[in-house]
């Protein structure tokens, strides 16, 4: 490998003169670039004295540690939650992603948090490099307000379209893997955590593909180390001040953005006053309590940020917090697993495991994405090499179809256009009916050996009955896949204007071409899926 670096930088150093460069660590930036505008002085305060927590000051104060949980199921309340609480906060807003799709509805989001900064919140933002792809998007630029940080984690150095992508191949352990952690926290008291980047289509069911998702809303104690979680990311090394992209420096790009935030609160008037009215109603419900709280006692694991620079022989031997947590509630587990898991790809180990609990009585129904609505063929093609053996152990398989998010948001009595495209993304579990498990975490190998990930662990009975009937639910518009007198594969289910049940021989929805492409996509080993 440092051959190889040392080639590849003869190659590329002329085309890199005169390119600009960020620094990959605060080790090696110039410090006197930076200045923080956020420190620990402005956390100085108690949360449990903010309005959002003096609302359940009862079920806070108890001593006992307590948290809510209310379940986020669809991606227009995801978002109108995350603004009416960015809208409540007073202290302090901190959001963590992977993705920000710099499209329509982050626009709004940002101009959320821009608007609490003015009141004087101080808000900080980190996002991963790879799910940028671009140095002058509107969350960089909001950099430029004086309550507003942001901060790029695990950056490629070098900002040239032409060379972005061949530094993965000098740094490939390192840039291979990402910060897939996602958080919400406002004024450490409150925080959302689950499968939901920032983009239109992980909250905008219109459009042209969408992530069907899952978040969750919880309050209280949990939130303090899920501040900590992001506390160390945030003044980790590998997260490199937005000051130091030149192009987040913009004054026009910045005036640009501000009259872009102008025109979404003065054009479309009625639209406008409709979004407000929602924001206002969302923020009265949770103010006179009528927000679905569960109670219970829970925990918040996240990878740490040093996960990134171990070399891939140390990623694949890694088991950390999160891993070791999963272990620990299956060998509790006695009774059934419920798991909605976008990316499903247990690896033989996991196979192995599960196939053990089914025969020692503990029922598994796993919901994933069928051929048709995945975005990751790949991941598929390694899903399928498992699947046979689960159905023939007695688990309930179901592969979710394409437009299936249109029928779990019926539940809520929304009108919508049906989308052209739906995918799961959902990474929740429930245990024995008792403990909640929701986050970033795939159950694949990105997110076991190379990813850094998040999630929530919360015990409550009355909760995971409800992410169990909201599992169930999202069953009844899947297909259910079993096995033939041949023991191949045949799908079964209804659309939504189906009179009968369809049975399938072959993957639904989907045409030869795609089949071939998931049948080439075998080639790509399964640690790289």
């Amino acid at each position: 490998m440092n051959i190889f670096k040392r080639v590849f930088s003869v190659v590329f150093a002329l085309p890199l003169i005169g390119c600009t460069t960020v620094p990959t660590s605060m080790n090696d930036a110039r410090l006197d670039d930076y200045t923080p505008k956020i420190t620990s002085a402005d956390f100085n305060f108690n949360p449990y004295e903010t309005p959002i927590a003096r609302i359940y000051e009862e079920e806070l104060s108890s001593g006992n540690n307590l948290s809510g949980a209310t379940l986020i199921e669809d991606g227009l309340s995801a978002f109108v939650i995350r603004s009416a609480f960015a809208r409540m906060a007073t202290k302090t807003i901190d959001l963590q992603t992977y993705i920000y799709s710099n499209d329509f509805t982050s626009k709004v989001l940002v101009t959320e948090l821009k608007r609490a900064a003015d009141r004087g919140v101080k808000v900080r933002i980190l996002i991963d490099d790879y799910g940028t792809k671009s140095d002058i998007v509107d969350v960089m630029l909001l950099n430029q307000h004086p309550n507003i940080e942001v901060k790029v984690f695990n950056t490629v150095a070098n900002r040239s379209k032409l060379l972005y992508y061949p530094q993965f191949l000098a740094d490939f352990s390192r840039l291979n893997s990402r910060m897939h952690n996602k958080l919400f926290i406002v004024d450490n008291i409150a925080y959302i955590t689950g499968g939901r980047n920032v983009g239109s289509n992980y909250f905008y069911p219109e459009t042209a593909s969408n992530f069907s998702d899952t978040d969750v809303l919880f309050i209280g104690d949990m939130t303090h180390f899920a501040t900590d979680s992001f506390d160390e990311y945030w003044n980790h090394h590998l997260s490199i001040p937005a000051t130091m992209f030149p192009k987040s420096k913009s004054k026009r790009d910045a005036k640009r953005l501000q009259d872009e935030m102008k025109r979404i609160t003065s054009d479309k008037a009625d639209a406008t006053q409709r979004y407000n009215d929602i924001i206002n109603i969302a923020q009265s419900d949770y103010k006179s309590k009528k927000f679905d709280f569960s109670w219970g006692r829970g925990k918040f694991l996240a990878d740490p940020p040093q996960k990134v620079e171990m070399s891939m022989a140390e990623k694949e031997e890694y088991r950390g917090d999160i891993i070791n947590a999963l272990r620990h509630l299956w060998d509790k587990t006695e009774k059934s697993v419920y798991m909605s898991a976008a990316y499903f790809v247990p690896g033989q180990g996991g196979l192995e495991h599960m196939l053990q609990e089914e025969k020692l009585g503990v029922h598994i129904t796993v919901v994933t994405n069928s051929l048709a609505s995945t975005n990751a063929p790949t991941v598929y093609a390694k899903w399928e090499k498992y699947r046979k053996q689960l159905i023939e152990s007695g688990a309930d398989v179901y592969e979710f179809m394409v437009s299936a998010e249109n029928l779990r948001a019926k539940e809520h009595d929304r009108e919508r256009k049906q989308s052209s495209f739906s995918v799961l993304h959902s990474k929740t579990m429930v245990f024995d009916d008792d403990i909640s498990w929701i986050g970033s975490f795939n159950l694949d190998p990105r997110s076991a050996y190379y990813n850094t990930e998040n999630v929530a662990i919360f015990e409550s009975r009355d909760f995971a009955k409800k992410l169990r009937e909201m599992i169930i639910k999202d069953t009844q518009t899947s297909w259910h896949v079993t096995l033939d007198e041949n023991e191949n594969p045949i799908w079964t289910g209804s659309r939504p204007n189906d009179k009968v049940p369809q049975i399938h021989k072959h993957a639904p929805d989907t045409s030869i071409f795609r089949r071939i492409w998931k049948n080439l996509s075998n080639l790509v080993p399964e640690k790289f899926v």
